[in-house]
């Protein structure tokens, strides 16, 4: 039967037994011997005493349990004995010839373990351990992630996550020794101290110790401390992945920014082109088009940029932040590109704050019961096709010329009460005072023509580029008296109005068609089913040449009027109701 003494070593309390303690104590007594006079030996003794009290605690199952001379001998054995620890005076110098740890990782080591090597870290570690592991430096590893990021492989990141969760990091002296494949033993615990690790000691002090202690408290406590530790980590991990989708929003949009600046801030100096001269007609500003995108990428690229600093940080905890000056320089510059922006955007905005127009008004010689035929026509020097459309262009003339062409154009015929038409053209524009909108809606050139009751009207109208893209447009409004028959062709469709009378009588089938005007009303005499139109037009003609034989007694011209409806209505019966009734 032995005694057993009680020790308190590193900090952690252990019941011994008697002849191991004095083998022990000779054993510290030794190595303390042989560190006499170095600098640094307490910081080393208490590494070692550290080490110990770890293996102590791995062969211990439950807190009575009493460390045997044969548990001594088994630690001794993986510590050295003290002559095999030899102190060299240049690893004491202040400047060591090597402090690579990457060097000493491909020597001959028994075996290694993964860790995340945080003393070597720009994000968790991962890398650095990695590079440790397999025994080559950590640059490559991380060159290797960036490829594989870049070339459009989005796993690479989540398995790094996943790495940053599962991989331990390197803290204890022991841990960053089984990282490299070194021997734990005292003369390597020695070198890694004199190599620069300046924080050995401080971390195996409070982690080894408070790992270790931990172990004598309660069970409910311990339960605890593992679930607040298990909430923070999940909240760690999710802050990471936050700050991983930040920096990709942000670097996917300050790229695009850049990309942008670099395109349209350049047009400029590559002479004109086609996309200038839209953006010129469009511009009021008459600023060049690199400043317009300077500023645009300084308002929207610096709020993005602190975007990417904040994931960083969410990803880096010791990211050093950036200085003061600099966050004041960007909210400067930040600042200034908004109050640009907004000075270029009010006087772009009041460029077109007033309406003007130009009305043009001229008497058409047609009466009740004339036939107008209403027909649209284009110039093939700017587009042989017919139809409305809102957008402005630019058109080259035939002596290349460069004008503004457009055609948005509405139109629309309306009964009148007076015994002849007329043809009402008002042309607008927009300015920044009503003055210059009047001279800009005046300055649209615009054709027709009317002969032998024909009006062809242009299906465009032109502006000199002067005047820019001012939302220039015409509306063209044709008065006839009641009773007029109205033949519109296939190319007018397009161009009337919305509400216009034609469009509800034919149904929208966008067809050419003859029309009796009515008061307020529209009548399609063609519409629902198709008539031989050349008989219809010799019937119109037969009754304009009566017409005017009996103009000259109202009642005659009422009898007429009646002779031609009758003669409509026999048509309609025996064509199983071609025509409507009139």
């Amino acid at each position: 039967m032995n005694k057993t003494v009680n020790i308190n070593l590193a900090g952690i309390s252990f019941h011994i037994d008697e002849n191991a303690f004095g083998k022990l104590s000779r054993y510290l007594d030794a190595i303390r011997k042989s560190l006499k006079g170095a600098d640094g030996s307490e910081e080393i003794m208490q590494d070692i005493e550290a080490r110990i009290a770890e293996l102590f605690s791995e062969k211990i199952h439950f807190q009575s349990q009493v460390i045997s001379l044969k548990d001594l001998d088994e630690v001794i054995t993986v510590m050295g004995q003290p002559e095999d620890y030899e102190v060299d005076d240049e690893i004491f110098e202040e400047n060591p010839k090597s402090s690579n740890s990457y060097s000493k990782s491909t020597g001959n080591a028994k075996h290694k373990q993964l860790f995340r090597d945080i003393d070597n870290k720009y994000i968790g570690g991962v890398s650095s351990g990695i590079g440790h592991y397999i025994g080559i430096d950590a640059i490559w590893i991380r060159l290797l992630w960036v490829i594989l990021v870049l070339a459009g492989l989005g796993s690479p990141i989540f398995i790094y996550i996943l790495l940053w969760i599962l991989v331990p990091a390197a803290i204890t002296t022991s841990d960053k020794l089984k990282m490299t494949g070194e021997p734990i033993n005292i003369s390597n615990i020695e070198r890694k101290f004199k190599e620069g690790f300046d924080n050995v000691t401080d971390r195996v002090k409070n982690v080894d110790y408070d790992k270790y202690g931990n172990k004598v408290k309660s069970g409910a406590s311990s339960f605890f401390d593992s679930l607040g530790e298990i909430i923070t980590t999940i909240f760690k991990v999710f802050a990471k992945l936050i700050g991983v989708f930040i920096i990709f929003i942000s670097l996917s949009t300050i790229i695009g920014l850049v990309v942008g600046f670099f395109t349209m801030g350049t047009i400029d100096f590559w002479g004109s082109n086609e996309m200038t001269e839209y953006i010129a007609m469009v511009d009021t500003t008459n600023v060049p088009l690199w400043l317009w995108a300077l500023l645009g990428f300084l308002a929207i690229g610096i709020p993005f940029f602190a975007l990417f600093i904040l994931g960083l940080k969410l990803l880096i905890s010791n990211l050093k932040a950036m200085g003061a000056t600099m966050k004041i320089v960007l909210i400067v510059v930040w600042a200034l590109s908004i109050i640009g922006l907004t000075i270029l955007g009010i006087k772009q905005a009041t460029e077109k704050a007033y309406d003007g127009n130009y009305i043009e008004e001229k008497a058409l010689s047609i009466r009740t019961l004339d036939t107008l035929h209403v027909k649209m026509r284009a110039d093939n020097q700017f587009s042989h096709k017919l139809g409305r459309d809102s957008d402005l262009e630019i058109k080259y003339t035939k002596d290349e010329q460069r004008i503004i062409y457009s055609t948005n154009i509405r139109m629309n015929i309306k009964s009148t009460t007076d015994s002849i038409g007329k043809i009402i053209i008002e042309k607008t524009a927009e300015a920044n005072n009503s003055l210059d909108a009047k001279k800009r809606a005046e300055a649209i050139n615009y054709n027709y023509s009317f002969e032998n009751k024909t009006l062809n009207l242009d299906g465009f109208f032109t502006t000199p580029v002067e005047n820019k893209f001012r939302d220039q447009q015409i509306e063209i409004t044709v008065f006839v008296p009641e009773g007029t028959i109205i033949f519109s062709s296939e190319d007018v469709s397009s161009y009337y109005s919305f509400d216009s009378y034609f469009n509800e009588a034919s149904k929208w089938d966008k067809q050419a068609h003859y029309f009796k005007m009515h008061k307020n009303k529209v009548a399609c005499l063609d519409c629902e089913e198709k008539i031989d139109i050349s008989e219809n037009a010799k019937t119109l003609e037969n009754t304009e040449s009566q017409k005017e034989t009996d103009s000259v007694s109202p009642q005659k011209t009422k009898s007429w009027e009646e002779k031609v409806i009758d003669d409509l209505k026999s048509k309609e019966n025996s064509k199983s109701n071609t025509f409507k009734s009139i």
